[in-house]
């Protein structure tokens, strides 16, 4: 990707004065618009995982985002994972011919375990080759953020009995000789007894910097979560094709934009309960008023002034001189702090 003018690089190394996000698609079937960093590249996106080739259809019937967002200097690698569902056989009849690692129709067999341990033992244990002095530095279980997923779970009238839970760990180790700290967030979906055994990890979410780094990312990682904003045609596409490969009846429109709303809603729990727990408050938000669409929007509040423009792409300063066009950028206008009280 090209920078947009050259104070617009963000490293990993210190926190600038002035960032640009720029708006940019899911990369593989556009399901979302998210906003990144100039200069930051994304890869990966929506995959699908073919049920003949995986043994069965328990992790074909919906789609799966893997995908990573890196910096420049490859020093910062923001990584979203997979929601995989696992079958935990123990006390069930086939327990005697599938062990632990096995696949059980097109799901791999696994104990199910808490949110911090499916961190510890699968996600950080899966993305680190030989990491030297590993360290867990905090342990955040996430009551509320568990609880959110089962409030959307009553809203949607799911006839199974759910049980979440959900955990930010951070950890410090030696890799190729840098040392580097993560924060890896997760929910576990335990899907009861009627489902015989099936468990899922959720929003699975890690991110990794050089040491000294994490906390001063904090500001950036907000604006990056906060921005997703769902393809409306995706998702109808998406929910039709779940139900299709499911063998269920059709849904009516308004199901899926109800469906479509307790999603964004969700969402916006969840990472608001991330954002506060996670570097100790300093993933801060602020409400801001849009100029194009008059709307109230979820912001940083690590920089004092905002810009943006009809496409959605903000600019972050704190140089109170600071104007957009100066480095080539058009369109952009100033969006204020939204109001608290009304003016009298």
């Amino acid at each position: 990707m090209q920078l947009i003018g050259p104070v617009l690089l963000l490293v990993s190394s210190a926190f600038v004065e002035t960032i640009h996000f720029r708006k940019v698609n899911e990369p593989k079937e556009g399901a979302f618009t998210i906003l990144i960093p100039s200069g930051w590249r994304l890869t990966g996106g929506i995959v699908r995982i073919n049920p003949t080739a995986a043994g069965g259809p328990l992790n074909s019937i919906a789609a799966k985002l893997d995908m990573q967002l890196t910096s420049p200097d490859g020093r910062t690698v923001l990584r979203w994972l997979p929601e995989m569902n696992y079958a935990d056989l123990r006390g069930q009849p086939a327990d005697a011919m599938f062990r632990p690692g096995s696949n059980y129709n097109g799901a791999v067999v696994w104990p199910k375990s808490s949110a911090a341990a499916y961190l510890q033992q699968v996600v950080f244990a899966n993305s680190h080759r030989q990491p030297a002095n590993v360290r867990v530095t905090g342990i955040q279980p996430l009551p509320k953020a568990a609880a959110s997923y089962q409030q959307v779970v009553q809203a949607m009238r799911v006839p199974i009995a759910f049980q979440f839970d959900a955990a930010l760990i951070t950890a410090t180790y030696l890799e190729a000789g840098t040392k580097w700290e993560e924060a890896l967030y997760t929910a576990i979906q335990d899907w009861g007894p009627a489902a015989a055994g099936l468990w899922t990890n959720k929003d699975t979410f890690s991110m990794r910097t050089s040491t000294g780094s994490l906390q001063k990312l904090g500001p950036v990682v907000s604006v990056i979560l906060n921005s997703v904003q769902l393809n409306a045609r995706w998702v109808e596409g998406e929910i039709r094709g779940q139900i299709q490969r499911n063998e269920i009846a059709i849904r009516t429109q308004q199901e899926i934009e109800r469906l479509d709303r307790e999603i964004a809603a969700h969402r916006s729990r969840t990472n608001s309960e991330i954002n506060n727990q996670m570097y100790h408050n300093l993933m801060g938000t602020e409400e801001y008023i849009n100029p194009h669409t008059k709307r109230v929007e979820t912001g940083s509040n690590a920089w004092n002034h905002r810009w943006v423009n009809e496409n959605g792409e903000a600019v972050y300063s704190d140089d109170p001189n600071f104007d957009p066009k100066r480095i080539g950028l058009e369109g952009f206008s100033r969006s204020p702090v939204r109001k608290r009280f009304p003016e009298k």
